[in-house]
């Protein structure tokens, strides 16, 4: 997709968002924050299903009628148009949420007929019982293949108020190590090495995920993800300091007509295509 196609998509978005940033929870928390998930998709209807109806986010038609849904600490922005393929072997392979029952979410799950695939996606060293895949640590998990296949990863928090919230992006390159440093100094995440196949860093309100390939991975530009969202303080300045560090702008620092909202596209060396937002989270 074209970076004014893509701008033109980011526009219809943000001009008709109303009080659903207040999502953005962690957004107090730090310059910079999750924003959104970008997703291209077939079919709408069937996204709400899984999203909405089986996953518990919330539905909200924008006045531009473009088609989202909101979970705690991060949107899901639909564009209708089908994906040349799901996320798995691009550079976001999977994006993960946290729930407080997970065999609760795999009877729904099973129930709208989705595919489980934990037994194919699961990292070892794990136990996998009913679908569910339990480390030596004791924490559980699923993954599930959604419309497009989307794939999702759900990590069970025993200790979590809400039903369902964001709980991390999991990158595939071959360079793993290298990617997680350039989300460090590009974004200020707080690197962690991780444990087992992968490393990861950290921002408000969610955990990048870092894991090897061995096999090239394609870039997300008109992939079921297509794009991913950062919300940045001060971004005018935050973009005069990624030029100023070699990364290209490739949609430039501007004003969303009729808003108070400010973007710009990034992309990541590895091919992930990178919104930057600001005002996102202080809509009223």
């Amino acid at each position: 997709m074209s970076s004014r196609r893509a701008l033109l998509v980011v526009l219809l978005f943000l001009a008709s968002t109303s009080a659903a940033s207040a999502q953005l929870l962690a957004a107090k928390d730090g310059p910079i924050v999750y924003g959104h998930h970008h997703l291209f998709v077939s079919n709408v209807d069937a996204h709400k299903k899984f999203w909405v109806d089986t996953l518990g986010g919330t539905s909200l038609t924008l006045s531009s009628g473009v088609q989202a849904v909101k979970f705690p600490n991060v949107f899901l922005l639909f564009r209708l148009q089908a994906p040349s393929a799901g996320t798995k072997g691009t550079t976001v392979d999977h994006i993960g949420f946290s729930v407080p029952d997970v065999r609760k979410v795999v009877e729904k799950l099973r129930a709208g007929g989705y595919r489980i695939a934990t037994r194919e996606e699961a990292i070892d060293p794990r136990s996998i019982t009913d679908d569910v895949a339990v480390s030596s640590g004791g924490s559980s998990i699923v993954f599930v293949f959604g419309p497009d296949e989307v794939k999702v990863e759900l990590v069970e928090v025993k200790s979590q108020t809400t039903p369902i919230a964001l709980h991390h992006v999991h990158f595939f390159v071959p360079q793993n190590t290298e990617m997680q440093a350039w989300y460090a100094k590009v974004f200020g995440a707080a690197p962690r090495a991780g444990g087992g196949q992968f490393v990861s860093a950290s921002l408000p309100g969610v955990t990048l995920n870092f894991s090897p390939s061995s096999q090239p991975v394609a870039a997300t530009t008109g992939r079921a993800i297509d794009h991913i969202g950062f919300e940045v303080r001060n971004l005018e300045a935050f973009t005069k300091k990624l030029e100023a560090d070699g990364i290209p702008i490739k949609v430039s620092y501007r004003q969303v007509p009729k808003t108070d909202m400010f973007i710009a596209f990034i992309s990541d060396p590895w091919g992930t295509q990178i919104e930057l937002s600001e005002g996102l989270a202080a809509l009223p």
